[in-house]
């Protein structure tokens, strides 16, 4: 996976943020997304104390990306976390390094990821009692962090998001009529301006970082911008977001949970665009990752492989439109 980590880099990077001098005792790669080349790390620094960290780097993203850069992303998050959101904390952020590249440090929290055992293994069973109520107090916390702290994010109010989608899904020449149903419902039903706030982007199972209790930590902030919070909402409701599970949130839970636990109202018309929008995105998004490896942009099995995915994205447009 991706290219070797230099330990004595990483050691050097460290030292900076932790007390010298830093020891790598262990590193391997994390299977993990396309556009991110992860490792987990156990250091020990200068005291004596020992550190269980995740190092995060730009792979180089073929195709099209709709992310923020290596450099930006681990700011939201670290500002994210400080505001009170649960996210992994931010140590160190290194850019174009000769070693290293560029990307970010961060703790490595105990937890799971995975939807299928989060939705169905009985050791999670109490977590899911909690974890709509958990997901509502994070975004609830996401969309109050303060926009001024934030480093300079693109602005993606619903329309030019619209606007997007459909460029994207153009540029890869092969029409899907669902699609073309979704895009003219979303330019036909744009939601009224509304508040901005930061917006995750990309909150949803599978991003969430669960232990037995509840929610640990929301990762993944790639798609980080300032929006609709709303945004956040329909695309955790997104279907394809709930991995089979009986839950509309998440595949875990109750939609009038999740209203009543959010803390303010959430305006249903505005979250059903969302989920729209959400269904189309995801088909727009296996287009591009399956595209990028047919044109030679970015060779992959796991790109090749999620281009079979549109026609679930058209199901689910299909359902929510007709």
């Amino acid at each position: 996976m991706g290219r070797g980590l230099d330990s004595d880099a990483v050691a050097k990077l460290l030292a900076e943020v932790l007390p010298g001098p830093v020891t790598v005792e262990r590193m391997h790669p994390v299977t993990g997304g396309a556009s991110a080349d992860t490792w987990s790390l156990d250091v020990t620094d200068g005291s004596g104390a020992g550190h269980a960290l995740i190092l995060r780097r730009d792979a180089g993203r073929g195709g099209v990306s709709l992310g923020l850069d290596a450099r930006t992303e681990p700011l939201v998050q670290r500002v994210a976390a400080e505001a009170g959101v649960p996210a992994a904390r931010v140590l160190a952020i290194f850019a174009e390094d000769a070693a290293l590249g560029t990307g970010y440090v961060m703790e490595r929290l105990a937890g799971e990821t995975i939807p299928r055992r989060l939705l169905r293994d009985e050791a999670y069973s109490a977590a899911r009692e909690r974890l709509v109520a958990d997901c509502a107090a994070a975004l609830a916390a996401i969309h109050a962090v303060p926009v001024v702290r934030l480093p300079a994010l693109p602005r993606l109010p619903a329309r030019e998001q619209v606007a997007l989608l459909e460029s994207l899904h153009r540029s890869v020449g092969q029409p899907v009529p669902a699609f073309e149903l979704g895009l003219r419902w979303l330019r036909d039903n744009l939601p009224p301006p509304g508040p901005i706030t930061l917006v995750h982007g990309d909150f949803r199972t599978g991003n969430l970082l669960v232990d037995e209790r509840g929610l640990v930590a929301v990762l993944d902030w790639e798609l980080a911008h300032l929006g609709d919070p709303m945004e956040d909402i329909g695309w955790l409701c997104t279907r394809a977001w709930r991995f089979g599970g009986a839950g509309e949130v998440g595949g875990f839970g109750a939609r009038r949970d999740l209203d009543a636990a959010y803390g303010s109202a959430i305006a249903a018309e505005r979250v059903r665009f969302w989920e729209v929008l959400g269904a189309l995105k995801w088909g727009v998004i296996c287009q591009l990752q399956s595209f990028a490896h047919l044109r030679g942009e970015a060779r992959s099995v796991e790109r090749a492989a999620i281009g079979r995915r549109v026609t679930e994205a058209e199901l689910d447009l299909l359902l929510l439109i007709c």
